[in-house]
C-alpha cells in the first residue's frame, strides 16, 4: 500500500469520527444557527434523490438515512407538518406517494448549503483556486467511485 492510500485512509477516518461527533452542527451552533435537525438531513436526502430523478419514498430516504422505516415516517410527518415536504402521488405509480419539497424547504436547504459553503471555503481559504478545484474533482470521483463498491 503507497503512503497516499494510508493518508487517504487517516483522512476518511478522521471524517467519518467528525461526522459522528456532528463537527459541522457544532460549528453552526457557535455561529447561531441552531442545533443538529434531522429533518434537514431527510431534506437534503430528498434533494439528492430529486437530482437523481429517482422518487424519495418514505422507505427509500429510509434506506439512505440509515434509519428504520418508523423512524424515517417520523421524520417525514415532522418535515410535512412544517410544510418543508408534501406528499405526491407517484405518477408512474399511483399506489406509491412520493416527497416533494416545498418552497419552504427548498429554502431551508438553500439556506444550509450557503452556510455549509461559508464553513467549506473558510477552511480552504488559502489553497489557490486550482488547489479547491481539483480537490473537488477528485473528492467527488472518490466519492462516486466507493459509492459503487458498496
Amino acid at each position: 500500500m503507497t503512503d497516499a492510500v494510508a493518508e487517504v485512509e487517516r483522512a476518511m477516518i478522521a471524517i467519518r469520527r467528525s461526522q459522528q461527533r456532528r463537527s459541522l452542527s457544532g460549528i453552526a451552533r457557535t455561529r447561531g444557527r441552531g442545533a443538529h435537525d434531522p429533518v434537514i438531513e431527510l431534506l437534503d436526502v430528498v434533494e439528492e434523490f430529486s437530482e437523481r430523478g429517482e422518487s424519495g419514498t418514505v422507505t427509500a430516504l429510509g434506506a439512505a438515512l440509515g434509519v428504520d422505516q418508523p423512524r424515517a415516517s417520523r421524520l417525514v410527518a415532522r418535515a410535512v407538518e412544517r410544510g418543508l415536504l408534501r406528499r405526491e402521488a407517484d405518477q408512474r405509480d399511483g399506489r406509491r406517494t412520493v416527497l416533494v419539497l416545498t418552497d419552504a424547504g427548498r429554502a431551508e436547504l438553500d439556506e444550509l448549503h450557503e452556510f455549509r459553503r461559508g464553513v467549506f471555503a473558510e477552511v480552504m481559504a488559502e489553497w489557490s483556486e486550482e488547489d479547491r478545484i481539483v480537490f473537488g474533482r477528485l473528492l467527488t470521483a472518490f466519492v462516486r467511485r466507493f459509492g459503487e463498491l458498496g
